[in-house]
């Protein structure tokens, strides 16, 4: 009896060779319409400047990917986000600015070395807009997060026509500040919704045309970069921490290839540089931590501190510190008029917080 079964299973697996030999995958596959488009392009990087680099271990952002940076106000979040736009036109890459926050200012753009033309009424002299190598748009035409969503569909089906013949950044300052169609409709802004509609509309769908667009059958590469608003959450156990979270939910720190974060869980995690004279003081750098929480792209994940400047990031070193103000201290003088300076540091905001009841903070 057991010499029949391995004879049958002999003559089993040799009728199985002999199918598989006949067999063609390229065959099956070509029929089926499954035979490309499985190779990705290699990876690009939309730099950061010097100091960023040497702070975080890593290149820049990522193009074909999405990214955030995170962190409370004030904590270098829009020095990052300035310098990415900057260096991505130098690429030739069209930053599509989306600005829901408003708290814009195109000085401190031009500032950091943005690009923009300033459009003069030929009769008055006046200017009365800016134009330039990107597209922006913020909460005059933007009233809700499906608005955005149909806004950045828009631009990649025109890029997919052939009508916007250009790889995209789209930047999104910031989540968190804007709420979706129901909470307008029901005159509630419900966090619950609002995390709803960003992963209907971006986890379901948007974030991952970002990332098809690293396929070689891609023309274009788009990236799509979003600043992140945070609130903290009570720790979870007598023995653990607070907790950063994210405002509009998860959806982004999930979908996100890269996750910077600026400071502290439970306050700014800053320490502010002034130069003082006279009991005046002019704020002139901002001394703030940084780490990569999240990194799918290389593994790096680091913590480190920079300085941010209104012209950018520097190294986190006193050289560095000295020689920024020595050349700009002339910018200052009418504040501080003429003469030496000293340097002083505020650290109250440097470490984290002890946890107290008051310190949690929910969406609204």
């Amino acid at each position: 009896m057991a010499k029949t079964t391995t004879t049958r299973k002999s003559l089993t697996e040799a009728a199985d060779k002999e199918l598989k030999s006949a067999f063609s995958l390229d065959k099956f596959k070509a029929n089926k319409g499954l035979a490309s488009n499985v190779r990705f392009k290699e990876q690009k990087w939309i730099p950061f400047s010097p100091a960023l680099q040497e702070a975080l271990s890593i290149p820049g952002i990522p193009m074909g990917h999405n990214s955030m940076v995170r962190g409370k106000s004030n904590t270098g979040k829009s020095t990052m986000t300035i310098e990415i736009a900057v260096n991505a036109q130098k690429m030739g890459i069209l930053p599509v600015l989306i600005i829901t926050e408003m708290k814009h200012d195109w000085n401190h753009w031009k500032t950091m070395g943005f690009e923009i033309d300033d459009v003069v009424d030929t009769d008055t002299g006046e200017i009365v807009d800016q134009t330039g190598f990107f597209i922006y748009r913020d909460r005059s035409s933007l009233n809700s997060i499906e608005d955005i969503a149909a806004f950045m569909i828009d631009l990649l089906s025109e890029q997919k026509k052939g009508n916007l013949p250009y790889d995209l950044l789209f930047i999104w300052d910031s989540v968190g500040s804007i709420p979706c169609d129901m909470s307008i409709n029901q005159g509630k802004n419900n966090p619950m919704w609002n995390a709803g509609a960003i992963a209907t509309q971006f986890g379901n769908f948007i974030n991952q045309q970002i990332v098809m667009s690293r396929k070689e059958s891609s023309k274009y590469t788009n990236t799509l970069f979003i600043v992140n608003k945070v609130g903290v959450a009570p720790a979870l156990t007598p023995m653990s921490q607070p907790r950063m979270t994210n405002k509009g939910g998860d959806t982004f720190y999930y979908d996100v290839s890269l996750c910077l974060t600026f400071g502290n869980v439970t306050n700014a995690g800053t320490s502010k540089i002034n130069a003082v004279k006279d009991k005046k003081k002019v704020e002139f750098a901002l001394r703030t931590k940084i780490a990569c929480d999240k990194n799918h792209i290389n593994g790096i994940t680091t913590m480190g501190t920079i300085i941010s400047t209104v012209h950018g990031f520097i190294k986190d070193d006193p050289n560095a510190v000295k020689k920024y103000k020595d050349a700009h201290v002339k910018e200052w003088a009418d504040i501080l008029g003429q003469g030496n300076y000293s340097v002083q540091e505020d650290t109250s905001e440097w470490d984290e917080k002890v946890a107290t009841p008051d310190l949690f903070e929910t969406e609204d």
